[in-house]
């Protein structure tokens, strides 16, 4: 019994080393993200990112607040805010249902930034970094280029299905 009640303690010991780690990293990236915005990094990122994005949103008119959540949710899953793009995530579907009629079906762009979103592009894995960091890595960050990599081949990957399903749809003629 002794055993257990050492392994609970030491288990939870680890969770709160773990989630204050995992705290100070995000409280920093949050801070570097504020830093960004206020400079107009994240506007000018929105920018250059909109004509891509026009692309992959045909239906969503350029200037609807969806695109804005979209642009904002994908910036910030850039720099590895994962639990900060959430909330632009979910205001971003809740704009894409008003567009698509407020049916339960999911539109052509709703997939699609699902998709995104889920396998989104990540400059700097701040999450996994931080963990790293908590279990004393040598070099935390070292990390970075290999997830750049597979990031960019998880996205493209994911735009290529979407697209070929969306084509395969469109030709069998079940789209509405």
């Amino acid at each position: 019994m002794e055993e257990v009640n050492a392994a609970v303690f030491e288990g939870a010991e680890q969770a709160v080393t773990l989630c204050f780690g995992l705290i100070s990293i995000l409280v920093f990236w949050l801070g570097m993200m504020r830093i960004a915005e206020e400079g107009g990094l994240l506007l000018f990122l929105s920018k250059r990112l909109s004509p891509v994005v026009g692309k992959l949103f045909p239906e969503v008119p350029k200037d609807h607040p969806a695109m804005g959540y979209i642009l904002s949710n994908m910036t910030a899953n850039f720099f590895g805010l994962g639990n900060a793009a959430t909330p632009m995530g979910i205001k971003a579907m809740e704009e894409l249902k008003k567009l698509n009629g407020n049916t339960d079906e999911a539109s052509r762009s709703m997939i699609t930034f699902l998709a995104i979103n889920t396998a989104s592009i990540t400059l700097i894995p701040t999450t996994v970094i931080a963990i790293r960091m908590t279990y004393g890595s040598a070099n935390p960050g070292e990390i970075i280029g290999t997830t750049i990599a597979a990031t960019i081949v998880g996205a493209t990957s994911a735009i290529l299905i979407d697209r070929y399903f969306h084509w395969r749809r469109t030709r069998l003629g079940r789209v509405r």
